[in-house]
């Protein structure tokens, strides 16, 4: 009888597709991200799903190891060079979480604009004579001017959601003439001096590290927020929180960090005008089954021996 090939998850999936996908494949969940905890566990595996940092060496204790998809987009937890040299074929998932990313885009902007929990809170201690004003310092999204860092799949969607609401939406993408109709091309200067809203979905890379430093933030207007749901490093997190305790920009939401989990100790937790997110922009029941029906079938598709469109380095077949 046919050994049942065996995948390793770094972290659970959607219980309804783990449970598909158990059926004719063995599974494993590692108990634990650790580097070592997961060296251990690659070495006799043949499929493996990531929702977790890989280690830097993994695939060199990978014994028969012949696919690695990436449970959503991003692909930098996942040494993808490592895995070409190897000849072991990478896939992610384009577009799986895009609505579920731009929609937690749009509650931050919210969140800050309309100042919902604020006036809640305040109804419920002080009353509707102190709650009810309020509102005269909220802000309408519309005829405000949204930038997106990063116009891909994810970018592309919240242009779309804020365009409909009726927001300027100005584009900062390596392929300015890919841009869709209604986002305006802009220079990283022209976007922070002009933007009401400045949204960051771009990947982490040697270009975008650091991206939004000192320098960027003193460009924003002073009640300009930031959200990023891009990696932590694409901010200088520093000099964030020192504009944030200036009162130099209204807000920020950080759904990604430079150090994650968080402790609680960050210095973060204690600063004002700050919206901190435990990295679930892109987690949603719907989104979680879509990621994990899409990593479950490409995975069985390249174990087949296929090569489904979404694999990141079909240069391995060629080598």
């Amino acid at each position: 009888m046919p050994t049942r090939p065996k995948i390793l998850l770094t972290n659970a999936m959607h219980p309804e597709i783990q449970r598909e996908l158990a059926m004719d494949h063995d599974i494993v969940v590692a108990p634990d991200t650790q580097f070592a905890t997961l060296n251990r566990l690659i070495e006799d595996v043949d499929g493996l799903i990531v929702r977790s940092q890989l280690p830097p060496d993994i695939f060199e204790h990978a014994t028969r190891l012949r696919a690695v998809v990436r449970h959503g987009v991003g692909l930098d937890m996942i040494p993808v060079a490592q895995a070409t040299i190897k000849k072991i074929p990478v896939a992610n998932l384009p577009g799986s979480n895009s609505a579920s990313v731009a929609e937690f885009c749009l509650a931050a902007m919210l969140h800050f604009r309309r100042r919902l929990s604020s006036i809640d809170q305040t109804l419920r201690s002080g009353g509707w004579a102190k709650a009810r004003p309020m509102a005269d310092t909220s802000a309408e999204l519309t005829q405000s001017v949204c930038g997106i860092v990063g116009v891909g799949a994810i970018g592309s969607y919240i242009a779309n959601i804020t365009n409909a609401l009726g927001m300027q939406v100005l584009g900062l993408t390596r392929s300015p003439n890919k841009l869709p109709a209604h986002v305006q091309a802009a220079t990283k200067a022209e976007l922070f001096q002009s933007a009401d809203v400045i949204v960051l979905s771009c990947p982490l890379n040697d270009q975008t590290r650091g991206l939004v430093d000192q320098a960027a933030i003193a460009l924003m207007k002073p009640n300009a927020i930031l959200i990023n749901v891009a990696r932590g490093p694409v901010v200088d997190t520093t000099a964030l929180i020192s504009a944030l305790k200036a009162g130099r920009i209204a807000g920020a939401a950080l759904d990604v960090h430079d150090q994650q989990p968080l402790n609680g100790k960050e210095p973060s937790f204690d600063c004002p005008n700050l919206l901190l997110t435990p990295h679930v922009a892109a987690i949603t029941d719907s989104s979680m089954r879509a990621m994990s029906r899409g990593s479950a079938d490409t995975l069985r598709a390249i174990l087949r021996g296929e090569r489904p469109a979404n694999i990141c380095n079909p240069e391995i077949f060629s080598l």
